[in-house]
Order: structure tokens, then C-alpha cells, then sequence
């Protein structure tokens, strides 16, 4: 159905605001992905790499992010990219990571490297946490080192 610019929003403004932002305590997708990145974070301490830094993000429009950055004990640097998925009815956790995807953490890790004179070397790796976290059960981790590469 076709409408003009004319029509008006039978939902008020100050109305429309307030449905847009969570109540507190109401699980959103930005949580969700933050406790991810959070256990993923604690998963990988445990297995022994060094936090770095979180969400690093190149400037601009239409640039990438890299969910975690952590150094191996070799001195690796380690891009992390953390996807959680609740189930696999979709592909679950590691079928979300498009070549697209890959292509833009690529470019935000090449942007990452422009601060050191003699980069280090580096690899790219995939943490997926499948399941409801908060919930002991059916919650998994799973570490995928190396799991592309820059070409």
C-alpha cells in the first residue's frame, strides 16, 4: 500500500522513544554479545593469552570490528571474533560468519597494525558460544585458532 509523506504516526513521539529502549534488566541482543564476549574473554585468559584490548572499531562508516584482540604466549597478536548463537536452527554460531564478515575484521586488523613499526605476527580466531548463557546447561565454548586468514 502506497502513503503519502503527509500521513501521521498514530504512535506519539515521546511514545515511540520509550518502546525503542529496553527495560531495565530485559535481555537484549547488545547484552547477549556482551556476555559472550565476556566468557569468551574468561575462556581464553584461562587457556593462557593476554587481554589486549575490546571492540576496537576503524574510523568511519563501513569499517570493521574486531570483538577482542588478545597476545598468545608466543606473541602472537590474536583477532577474535566471538558469535553467539542461542540454538542452530539458523546454522548456529559459526554459519554467521560471512566472507563479508571476514573481509571486514581483515581490514580492521590491518588498520590495528598501522600503530606498530614492525607488526607482529598475528592469526585470526573464532570463539562460538552456542547455548543460553546464564544457563549452566547446554551452554558450550568453542575455540577455533587460526580459523581464516587475511587472504
Amino acid at each position: 500500500m502506497w502513503f503519502s509523506r503527509k500521513q501521521v504516526s498514530k504512535v506519539p513521539p515521546v511514545a515511540a522513544a520509550a518502546e525503542a529502549r529496553p527495560e531495565p534488566g530485559q535481555v537484549t541482543t547488545k547484552s547477549r554479545g556482551d556476555a559472550a564476549e565476556s566468557a569468551a574473554r574468561a575462556y581464553l585468559q584461562r587457556a593462557g593469552l593476554r587481554f589486549v584490548e575490546a571492540n576496537y572499531r576503524t574510523p568511519g562508516r563501513g569499517g570493521g570490528e574486531i570483538d577482542l584482540v588478545m597476545r598468545a604466549p608466543d606473541g602472537t597478536l590474536v583477532f577474535v571474533e566471538v558469535r553467539q548463537r542461542a540454538d542452530d536452527s539458523h546454522g548456529g554460531a559459526a554459519a554467521s560468519i560471512s566472507s563479508a564478515k571476514r573481509q571486514r575484521i581483515v581490514l580492521a586488523a590491518r588498520h590495528y597494525l598501522m600503530r606498530f613499526a614492525s607488526p607482529p605476527p598475528c592469526r585470526f580466531d573464532v570463539v562460538l558460544v552456542q547455548g543460553a548463557l546464564g544457563q549452566k546447561a547446554g551452554t558450550a565454548i568453542e575455540w577455533l585458532p587460526a580459523a581464516f586468514d587475511a587472504s
